[in-house]
């Protein structure tokens, strides 16, 4: 498919959160599929979801009976990730499903020592143990910039966000770009934005291409080139608890996270070698 730059089993894996405070931009469709991708090229990827809503976790065929402890237990120090990841059924990809207790997180989360860097923690106790060698850990954020958000910017290396072609887009990403910031000077000295994923692109509107205008006018290289088509397919796709590549791997939506993915390996290779 693409070449692969293997890097997990002896570093550190690359940590990306998927954030975006708007809902409906294709977050949770860009966690699966890009993971899907991902371990389609031989890397190994954990999804890790933390959306109270749980999405990724059913996209990626993880039934909510089977589910038993949940990236809720792990934020509260009840269970660590090698008690709570789940295999997806797809070769090399793996996920840390979440409950809707994630909901009540935030208030428990109050009043722990470290509330920010609760995630970070239990990463770096997975990779420690014999559940390690992902080379890619995706963080599915919840669709506000809240506590359970600030962990994931917090244990992450960078940002991957997906962005709707619409008309409030700019505006939803000025507000995220602050808070990448805040997290970066108080909390994460090392976060970046991986890059901006232009989502739900609609050839058949014209806006669409203003706003794909825009937002490069803005962000430059931090775009990347490949856009995800609005596709019927990808919206069908989670109802089957499959990702749209598995659903379809030859529709206009697969195609495109196959590209996506190869421009993030490239992009990383290039991060590396800088």
């Amino acid at each position: 498919m693409f070449d692969a730059a293997h890097h997990g089993a002896g570093g550190a894996p690359r940590i990306l959160a998927i954030a975006n405070q708007k809902g409906g931009v294709g977050k949770t469709t860009t966690a699966i599929n890009l993971g899907t991708a991902l371990a389609a090229v031989g890397e190994r990827v954990l999804v890790i979801d933390l959306d109270p809503q749980g999405n990724a976790t059913t996209g990626l065929g993880v039934a909510r009976e089977d589910i038993g402890q949940s990236t809720y237990d792990v934020l509260i120090g009840e269970a660590g990730f090698d008690a709570v990841i789940r295999e997806t059924g797809i070769p090399g990809l793996d996920c840390a499903p979440s409950t809707i207790d994630l909901l009540g997180a935030e208030l428990e989360l109050a009043d722990f020592s470290r509330k920010t860097f609760r995630l970070k923690d239990a990463i770096a106790a997975l990779m420690a143990g014999d559940r390690g060698g992902y080379s890619y850990i995706l963080v599915d954020c919840p669709p506000s910039l809240n506590l359970l958000t600030i962990n994931a910017l917090s244990a992450a290396d960078a940002v991957l966000v997906p962005l709707q072609c619409e008309y409030f887009a700019l505006e939803g990403l000025s507000q995220l770009l602050r808070t990448v910031e805040r997290v970066r000077n108080s909390l994460n000295r090392k976060l970046m934005i991986q890059g901006v994923v232009l989502t739900m692109y609609d050839r058949r509107n014209s806006l669409s291409d203003q706003v794909a205008q825009d937002v490069r006018s803005v962000l430059g290289d931090k775009v990347y080139q490949t856009i995800i088509p609005r596709n019927v397919r990808v919206s069908e796709a989670p109802s089957h608890g499959q990702p749209v590549l598995i659903y379809d791997g030859k529709c206009a939506g697969s195609q495109a996270y196959i590209r996506l993915a190869s421009e993030i390996i490239r992009r990383e290779q290039d991060l590396r070698a800088a």
